[in-house]
């Protein structure tokens, strides 16, 4: 599956995107607020991640800047190992494109991605002490639940409060979600 926002291309993961990802998340400050992903991130670890299973209902994507290709990150929605039926958010931007609006164009693409698989409510979380990415989640629709919960971080190895958000994609409508920067 494929989707082109704007700026942006999010495409399918392929085993020969390692290198790609590896430049873009080799980053202490972009795995420290990643919940899954180890530090130091070595290219073993690119290579395992680029070789997961698809589950074309729950898409991972690697976005890539439409005009050249450039990676940008990695985004998409997965079912929680932990709760049947919830669908969570999750995503990464490589250090060079924060703060360009790029999670926020991404996740809107993503978001209509899932909307057109069927699914119907979302819930994403960040990190309190990486509130951009709470910022990029209000701009998308979600709301906070109130609820702050310790979180396991393996780049950090060890737990950190998550701030935890939800979303009806019912609810949303496509003219609700600002791609500014």
């Amino acid at each position: 599956m494929f989707h082109r926002s704007d700026r942006l291309l999010l495409r399918p993961i392929w085993p020969e995107d390692w290198q790609g990802v590896l430049s873009g998340i080799a980053d202490e400050g972009v795995v420290r607020n990643l919940a899954s992903a180890p530090w130091p991130y070595a290219a073993e670890d690119a290579r395992k991640f680029v070789s997961l299973p698809i589950d074309p209902m729950f898409p991972r994507f690697l976005i890539t800047r439409a005009r050249d290709a450039q990676v940008v990150g990695c985004i998409g929605i997965d079912a929680m190992d932990d709760d049947a039926g919830v669908i969570e958010l999750g995503y990464w931007i490589a250090r060079p494109y924060w703060g360009q609006g790029f999670a926020t164009e991404a996740g809107a693409a993503a978001l209509k991605v899932a909307r057109a698989l069927g699914h119907q409510n979302l819930v994403a979380s960040h990190f309190l002490d990486n509130p951009a990415s709470g910022a990029v989640l209000r701009k998308l629709g979600f709301k906070p639940t109130g609820r702050v919960v310790e979180r396991h971080s393996c780049g950090r190895g060890e737990d950190a409060p998550t701030a935890e958000y939800e979303l009806s994609l019912r609810d949303l409508l496509d003219e609700s979600v600002s791609v500014a920067a």
